[in-house]
């Protein structure tokens, strides 16, 4: 998996990348990761990357010129105009922006799937429209709230494609028991200590009984998804089993839990 990220602040990648499962995934030869300089591809001389916007406004926007010259040099001048005339997207050339489409699990999966991915990291008030128009394939945004520029949200979609790379994950379960993995959010999780501050391990998880942990997690999945997430619900692969606990939880007064942490079931 490659990524080329277009910034106006590539030292900011430096303390993420450096890290943890992308540092390792770089490691193993199994992430490429190119961080261009978008200034670098400014030919005025003080390298000027952003103007004042006409009609007026506050704030700045950055220019077509220097990203269209860096797009064009890191996949080449073809590619951006083969995939604007046809459609048909061979690398992702991704836009970071508010005005995005949200990110998911499901963008993920695509962009690992296509091996390769631009990500361009917007600043100030934006990016000027004709970026879009010339080259752009999609526009993300990672939530309904303001950041200083794109850089971040380009290190979220590095991370989260990065984890579904084949073997970046040594125990595969981890990817697939994720939360938003199967549309739901995660069960919850313990470890030791069995007791801590009075409370206690659920006891279906000290049964030894594989299938009623298994049941257990999936019915956690559900009432946690259900509880602070139910919008996904009506994207989530669901069996005839799951829709009836789901109606069973909605019709319960006050939604108590069938297995709670202090060590009841």
């Amino acid at each position: 998996m490659h990524f080329d990220i277009l910034t106006l602040f590539p030292g900011l990648f430096d303390c993420v990348f450096g890290e943890s499962i992308v540092r390792r995934a770089v490691e193993a030869g199994q992430v490429t990761i190119a961080i261009h300089n978008i200034r670098d591809y400014a030919t005025d001389k003080h390298h000027v990357t952003d103007d004042t916007p006409y009609g007026g406004g506050g704030g700045m926007v950055m220019k077509p010129e220097p990203i269209i010259a860096a797009l064009e040099a890191v996949v080449g001048a073809d590619l951006v105009a083969r995939q604007k005339a046809t459609g048909d997207v061979e690398v992702p050339i991704v836009l970071l922006t508010p005005a995005g489409r949200a990110f998911s699990q499901e963008t993920a999966r695509a962009y690992e799937r296509h091996g390769r991915v631009v990500l361009i990291c917007g600043r100030y008030e934006g990016v000027d429209e004709r970026v879009s128009a010339l080259a752009i394939t999609d526009e993300v945004s990672i939530g309904d709230y303001v950041l200083s520029g794109g850089e971040i949200p380009a290190m979220v979609i590095v991370e989260a494609v990065t984890r579904l790379v084949p073997g970046v994950l040594g125990d595969m379960r981890a990817m697939v028991e994720d939360s938003h993995s199967s549309g739901l959010l995660e069960y919850p999780h313990y470890t030791r200590p069995a007791e801590f501050r009075g409370l206690g391990v659920p006891e279906t998880l000290v049964s030894g009984d594989h299938a009623r942990v298994a049941r257990w997690r999936r019915e956690q999945a559900l009432r946690r998804t259900l509880e602070r997430r139910p919008d996904l619900l009506a994207r989530a692969e669901l069996s005839d089993t799951d829709r009836r606990f789901l109606e069973r939880l909605r019709e319960e007064e006050g939604g108590g839990n069938t297995d709670s942490a202090d060590g009841t079931d």
